[in-house]
């Protein structure tokens, strides 16, 4: 964890390749600015949590349970405003290439727009993000020279940071995307809760 990612009052573990992780990141963003708390964007893998600790979300749902769920994504998106596809076409997805390059982006400012196009080019334009091309025109779309980050993804430094990042997750009692903590150790997962962060934060000021 970095200096930046110390003073934030909130954390933000997050993965691309999830609507409920993209619903979240959409939603958190007015709470933070509400309460005037800052947010360390920590990407993650999370098909490494799944496959360490959480593999109960390879198993097929109860059909019932899977229709509700299809529901609340749909109902989720429509009070948020985004368009958010029951299931694209590529699923699941390689995020390794975009979720590396949050890493390189955070660290010069820029982890917000770019993973923003991410989420918009999967979850709404049905686009998929495991290729370069893909990946090009989404730098295009957030101001990104695209040249410089495929070169910064490749290094170790970067490779190790999402690495270490969805270790220090699961370190941290997390298994899934999007887990949020406020104050370092209060946990919530899921977009669900932001309610109960926004709480926490008013208790935090009260």
């Amino acid at each position: 964890m970095n200096g930046n990612q110390q003073m934030a009052e909130i954390e933000f573990f997050f993965d691309c390749s999830s609507p409920w992780t993209y619903l979240a990141f959409h939603n958190i963003q007015p709470i933070a600015a509400e309460f005037g708390a800052d947010i360390a964007w920590r990407p993650i893998l999370v098909g490494g949590v799944f496959n360490a600790i959480n593999p109960i979300y390879s198993t097929p749902q109860i059909p019932a349970k899977q229709a509700q769920s299809k529901k609340d994504l749909q109902d989720w998106a429509r009070l948020a405003g985004l368009t958010i596809l029951g299931r694209p076409s590529v699923f699941p997805v390689n995020s390794v290439k975009a979720m590396r390059a949050c890493i390189a982006l955070d660290r010069e400012g820029k982890v917000v727009p770019f993973a923003t196009a991410v989420f918009e080019a999967y979850w709404r334009d049905d686009k998929d993000i495991s290729q370069i091309p893909v990946l090009t025109e989404i730098c295009a779309r957030a101001g990104v020279d695209a040249d410089k980050l495929f070169a910064a993804i490749e290094q170790q430094s970067v490779k190790d940071a999402l690495r270490n990042n969805t270790q220090e997750l699961m370190d941290r009692g997390g298994y899934g995307s999007p887990t949020m903590f406020v104050g370092s150790d209060d946990m919530y997962f899921g977009n669900d809760r932001l309610p109960l962060v926004r709480e926490a934060l008013r208790r935090r000021r009260a």
